[in-house]
């Protein structure tokens, strides 16, 4: 139940039209219920302010679906994460409003929130194989209400293309940076910039790599300061976390 939906309430007891019984009933689902496979969260955004994300990867389309259906009656507004066409067109069936954003791979039921700050968050990412990560960053980020620009390849293999772009980068309030192979953009544009920056490892790179882990060891051990990294190929919590300081929440 989202905070709009306990003011309407609260506001229908006040006057009348709701009892307490009535009310009661309607604020049993707080905090959680528990829907057999999973246990929903139907509280998430009166706490937090911000959307409810369903992560699809290993869960079975009905799993997804039945999540979705039990969280659409609580939240606005659904991220569901690392979500296929399928998984969209199962998901359109019950909300045809949906809609999939392909190459962040994420799917969205409900509303966009107003922009909330005239700052800006840029994602960057060091390739072009990175871009799907950086746009589940970036869609995440601009859901929760905030501005939003992109700057895509322009790695340590040619690092003149970042320099091209110094003004872009300087005017930003928060960087996300997507990278895999050797993960060495973040701590080049640490060295650079005096905002925070949010180093994503990427799942990209050929067999040392480690499916990103080799980027996370390189990101965790960078040695400029204001960089933090999340997990690999997490750009959801990239997104989420610079969503909250880009709006004076962290």
């Amino acid at each position: 139940m989202d905070r709009n939906k306990i003011q309407e309430l609260l506001e229908r007891v006040r006057s009348g039209k709701t009892g307490i019984d009535e009310a009661m009933l309607a604020l049993r689902t707080l905090p959680y219920e528990d829907i057999g496979f999973a246990v929903t969260d139907s509280h998430r955004s009166l706490r937090t302010g911000y959307p409810e994300a369903v992560y699809c990867k290993g869960k079975t389309i009905d799993q997804i679906t039945g999540i979705v259906e039990k969280l659409s009656q609580n939240h606005r507004t659904i991220i569901a994460t690392k979500a296929t066409e399928e998984i969209y067109e199962a998901v359109k069936k019950m909300h045809p409003a949906a809609a999939y954003h392909m190459k962040a791979r994420l799917i969205l039921i409900g509303e966009t929130q107003a922009v909330g700050s005239a700052n800006t968050i840029l994602v960057i990412t060091a390739g072009t194989s990175d871009i799907p990560v950086a746009e589940e960053a970036a869609v995440t980020a601009e859901v929760m209400g905030n501005r939003v620009e992109r700057l895509f390849d322009v790695g340590v293999a040619g690092i003149h293309r970042l320099f091209d772009r110094v003004e872009t980068l300087f005017a930003a309030n928060v960087i996300i940076v997507a990278a895999g192979m050797d993960g060495a953009l973040p701590s080049i544009i640490g060295g650079l910039v005096d905002k925070p920056v949010i180093a994503v490892p990427t799942s990209v790179g050929y067999g040392a790599s480690f499916e990103g882990l080799s980027a996370l060891l390189a990101m965790l051990n960078t040695c400029s300061p204001g960089v933090v990294a999340v997990n690999i190929d997490n750009g959801f919590g990239a997104g989420f976390f610079a969503g909250m300081i880009n709006q004076g929440g962290a």
